[in-house]
């Protein structure tokens, strides 16, 4: 993409947006035959003001259109590309609701439209599905930005704001698994805002969840902790109504573990075996696995972040005895995501009692549950690497044949 012209490139991005020369040259002011011209590099565009235009009417970066594409790597076809993200980016940097302040709210689907594909959206997320949500999540986007702008005001405001708050969360989430920590920090941040135009504290202490896990992505373990920790205790006050019980101690039980983990990266034990054992009496008060809020907690949950935070303290072998002992039934029925997750983990406890055999066949079990959580994951291109590095002779047919599939070398 990055070497093709500026028009060839305008071409690409309206076919994408399926736009016919003539809608596109109505949204932009001008002729079909100037678009056509433009596109076939016979007018050049040479003002930035005109580029910006397009950009904003085909809802891409501008970075995109002055060749900073990268084409999508046909071995990984579900995990998110940096067309995608860039795509999500755009969305990201839409304000539409100022906008709403100066002009009419643009036209969006029904709010029980958007609920069923925001529903989907997270279940398309906890199956790991990553390239499939990518390609939806830019118009999921806009369409949510979209009602909340169109929907200022009473209940039908506060749902469109709850709605648009877990798009954020969504697209967070997504963000994070793929790399781009500087922007699930961002779109987790303005989850906290919209939730509270939502009214909805437990979706303002999820979304603050979200913020700890971009940050510690980020490398900013001691603010994770504080976040995760600060907005636990302030919901552990929040009474709420007896109906909203087991959302309320899904969302405290899933900040908690948050907070373990990131205690776990500085290296704080004591700390780590605090925040696990008020998750441990959440999940206990809830009485089984859940998913309220889209949390996936419980029982379960806490054992695999009892695991995971083990391999954080760079105690593979605890983390590896946890994995034996773990309730087999209670993990199988969690959705592939969280599954995956965990066989990511293990796999490092392995390899840091240098079992690289039994590290990778938990790579490869994630690998056949959920291949996006394996090999979309810069954490797991990592893991793998040091496999192969410590693998004596030839690896294994499976583990070479993972290895070349996800571009990773020793």
């Amino acid at each position: 993409m990055d070497e093709l012209p500026i028009g060839r490139r305008v071409a690409y991005w309206r076919g994408r947006r399926k736009m016919s020369q003539q809608v596109f040259a109505d949204r932009l002011g001008k002729s079909k035959s100037w678009v056509d011209k433009v596109e076939r590099g016979v007018r050049r565009l040479d003002k930035f003001s005109v580029v910006y235009e397009i950009a904003d009417v085909l809802q891409v970066d501008v970075q995109l259109l002055l060749g900073k594409d990268v084409e999508r790597r046909p071995e990984t076809p579900n995990c998110i590309d940096q067309v995608e993200v860039e795509e999500i980016r755009a969305a990201l940097e839409r304000y539409d609701q100022m906008s709403a302040f100066f002009q009419p709210a643009p036209q969006c689907p029904p709010l029980e439209e958007m609920q069923k594909a925001v529903s989907h959206a997270w279940l398309t997320y906890q199956h790991a599905k990553y390239g499939v949500l990518a390609r939806t999540l830019p118009k999921l986007l806009r369409d949510a930005q979209a009602a909340d702008s169109a929907h200022a005001n009473g209940d039908e405001g506060r749902r469109a704001a709850h709605l648009l708050g877990q798009v954020y969360q969504i697209a967070s989430s997504a963000l994070r698994k793929v790399g781009e920590h500087e922007l699930s920090w961002l779109a987790a941040d303005r989850s906290i805002a919209v939730s509270q135009r939502a009214g909805d504290q437990l979706l303002a202490g999820i979304a603050s969840y979200r913020v700890g896990s971009a940050l510690l992505a980020l490398g900013r373990a001691r603010p994770s902790l504080e976040v995760n920790v600060n907005i636990a205790n302030r919901l552990a006050g929040y009474d709420g109504s007896e109906a909203k019980r087991e959302e309320k101690l899904s969302v405290y039980g899933m900040l908690l573990l948050n907070g373990a983990m990131a205690a776990a990266r500085i290296g704080d034990s004591a700390t780590v075996r605090d925040l696990i054992s008020g998750a441990e009496q959440a999940a206990i008060q809830l009485g089984g696995d859940q998913n309220h809020y889209w949390t996936s907690f419980g029982p379960t949950n806490v054992q695999l972040h009892r695991a995971a935070a083990a391999v954080e303290l760079g105690d593979g072998r605890t983390a590896v005895e946890m994995y034996e002992r773990i309730d087999h039934e209670g993990f199988q029925a969690m959705l592939p995501e969280r599954r995956a997750h965990y066989y990511l983990d293990i796999a490092r406890g392995y390899a840091q009692i240098g079992d690289v055999e039994r590290a990778s066949e938990m790579l490869l079990e994630g690998d056949r549950l959920a291949p996006s959580e394996i090999r979309c994951r810069p954490l797991a291109h990592e893991v793998l690497s040091d496999v192969l590095r410590r693998t004596r002779g030839t690896p294994p047919a499976p583990i070479a044949e993972l290895a070349e599939q996800m571009g990773v070398g020793v």
